[in-house]
């Protein structure tokens, strides 16, 4: 695997990014482009409706499915984080501490999570500051 860091911890679902995403908007473009013509040239018509709701249900799957990961994830890395904070610390974390800030202190190792997930709190961090602040970066490499 790739070492991580700060600089290059952003993963690009390339099949998503570079494939579905490109050739989705290419087929919304040339469906509506097609569905204006139609429509100027014949009026409205049951064809050209179920045209757009083909392509639009077509789309909406991949679309959830996206989110519904990235939902899931975040959720198992808040789990994860409180484990760790907890068999750490024999506590549990501060519930100030925001969803996109205990998403960050993942890439925190052991030895740091603990002074900075406080330091988070006190000084209410951002997730972007909460990365920058990490000297040894730990890899996430299982994420969607």
């Amino acid at each position: 695997m790739k070492e991580q860091s700060y600089e290059k911890h952003v993963r690009y679902p390339r099949l998503q990014l570079f494939f579905w995403v490109p050739l989705s908007f290419v087929l919304l473009l040339t469906t509506a482009s097609y569905g204006i013509y139609q429509f100027v040239k014949n009026g409205f018509s049951m064809q050209l409706f179920l045209i757009f709701a083909i392509i639009i249900l077509a789309i909406i799957p991949g679309m959830l499915a996206r989110i519904y990961a990235l939902t899931l994830q975040d959720r198992l890395i808040c789990t994860e984080e409180q484990l760790r904070y907890f068999m750490l610390t024999g506590n549990r974390l501060d519930p100030r501490l925001t969803k996109s800030q205990l998403i960050a202190l993942r890439f925190a190792p052991d030895a740091e999570v603990v002074a900075l997930a406080e330091r988070a709190v006190v000084e209410e961090l951002s997730a972007d500051a909460i990365k920058k602040t990490i000297k040894l970066w730990r890899a996430d490499h299982q994420r969607v």
